[in-house]
C-alpha cells in the first residue's frame, strides 16, 4: 500500500498550488519519500483491524494520521466540547470497552482524570501524550500545576505523535515500520508548520506580541514564538463564562484586562461571544478573534485538523495584533525557539 498525505503537502501551509504544480510535487514525493507497505490481509474491503479511543479532538487527529487504514479512531469529545468540564456518559464506558487502546492528553486536561479512569476501569492500555514534554507551570485556582495545553506548540505536537506511535506499535508490532514511517513524515510537516509560524509572527513587532485570552491556554505557543501570554484574573475556563458571570467576578475580569493596558484580547471558539464582547467593551478593548485551543473545529471547517487549527489561529493572532498599537510594554529581546 502506498500512502502520502496531500493535506500536508506544501512546505508553506497556506500556499495553494496549481494542478500542474501538485502533479510535479506528487511525482517528486513518490520518487523521494513515498513509503511502500504491504496491505494487511482482509483490508481490501476497508475493514479496520484495531480500535483506539481518544480523549480530545487533537489527540484523535494525530492518531488517525499515524494509524491510517489499520485503525478505527473514536473520540470521546465532540468538536467544541471542553475537556476540563466534560461529564462522562454511559456510552463513553461502552466505547472504551471495545477499544484496543486509549489515548489521552494528560496533566489533568481531562478534568478529574476522566480518561485515565475510563481506561483503568476497562483495563485498557493508556497512552499519555504529554510524556516527555517539558512542562510549563499553570495556575489553577491558586494551585500551581503542569499546563496541559502543550500541543499548541508544533514542537510538542511532535512528541505527542511519537508517544502515540509507540502505543500503536505495542498493539500492532507487525506493522511498526508503517507507523514509524507515517510518524516521520508527519513530524517533517510539523517542522514546516513551525517554520511558517515563525515567519508569520516575525511580522509582529515584539512590543505587540501580547496574547491575552480567556484562560491561559497559549503559554506553549507564546513561549515558542516570543509572545507574552496571560489570562485576566477571575476569568473561568468552565461554564461560568459561557452561562453567566457574577457582577463581582465580571468587575474583576474587566479590571484585570485594563491592567494589561492592551488594545485587543482573544477568546476561544467555545466561549459565549456575546458575554466576551460585553466584557471587552467594558474594559475598553476589542475582541481580535476567537482561537481554537482545547478543541479543533467541526468536520468540514478550516480547523477540522491540527494543521488547519494552527493556521487559523496564527492568521487571527497576526491579523489581530498587527492592527492594534501598544506603547507601554518592553518584552524580552531574546527567546529560545
Amino acid at each position: 500500500m502506498l500512502f502520502f498525505n496531500l493535506r500536508l503537502f506544501n512546505a508553506d501551509p497556506l500556499q495553494k498550488d496549481s494542478g500542474t504544480m501538485i502533479r510535479r510535487k506528487l511525482l517528486l514525493l513518490i520518487a523521494a519519500t513515498a513509503i511502500v507497505v504491504p496491505a494487511a490481509s482482509g483490508q481490501e474491503d476497508g475493514e479496520k483491524h484495531f480500535r483506539a479511543v481518544c480523549s480530545t479532538t487533537q489527540v484523535a487527529d494525530f492518531t488517525r494520521e499515524i494509524g491510517g487504514d489499520r485503525w478505527q479512531v473514536d473520540c470521546v469529545l465532540a468538536p467544541g466540547q471542553d475537556p476540563h468540564t466534560y461529564e462522562l456518559k454511559p456510552s463513553d464506558s461502552r466505547l472504551v470497552a471495545e477499544a484496543d487502546i486509549c489515548i489521552q492528553n494528560g496533566w489533568h486536561l481531562e478534568g478529574h482524570d476522566w480518561m485515565l479512569n475510563l481506561a483503568k476501569d476497562a483495563n485498557k492500555p493508556l497512552v499519555t501524550c504529554v510524556t516527555g514534554v517539558k512542562a510549563l507551570d499553570f495556575d489553577e485556582d491558586g494551585t500551581i500545576v503542569e499546563d496541559p495545553h502543550a500541543w499548541l506548540s508544533p514542537i510538542n505536537a511532535a512528541i505527542y505523535v511519537r508517544n502515540i506511535t509507540e502505543g500503536l506499535k505495542k498493539i500492532d508490532p507487525d506493522n511498526s515500520g508503517e507507523y514509524d514511517a507515517r510518524a516521520d513524515y508527519y513530524v517533517t510537516q510539523l517542522r514546516s508548520l513551525h517554520s511558517w509560524i515563525q515567519k508569520e509572527v516575525n511580522a509582529i513587532p515584539r512590543a505587540k506580541r501580547i496574547l491575552i485570552s480567556h484562560h491561559d491556554a497559549f503559554q506553549y505557543f507564546a513561549s515558542t514564538y516570543g509572545f507574552q501570554s496571560a489570562a485576566p484574573a477571575g476569568w473561568s475556563t468552565g461554564a461560568e463564562v459561557g452561562a453567566g458571570i457574577t457582577p463581582q467576578r465580571r468587575a474583576k475580569v474587566v479590571e484585570s484586562i485594563r491592567s494589561y493596558k492592551v488594545k485587543a484580547i482573544f477568546v476561544e471558539t467555545a466561549t459565549n461571544p456575546e458575554v466576551v464582547r460585553q466584557i471587552a467593551k467594558d474594559a475598553g478593548v476589542k475582541v481580535a478573534g476567537a482561537l481554537y485551543a482545547d478543541s479543533m473545529g467541526p468536520k468540514g471547517s478550516v480547523a477540522e485538523n491540527y494543521f488547519g487549527m494552527m493556521r487559523e489561529n496564527v492568521i487571527k493572532i497576526v491579523g489581530g495584533l498587527e492592527s492594534v498599537s501598544y506603547t507601554h510594554l518592553t518584552l524580552p529581546t531574546n527567546r529560545e525557539v
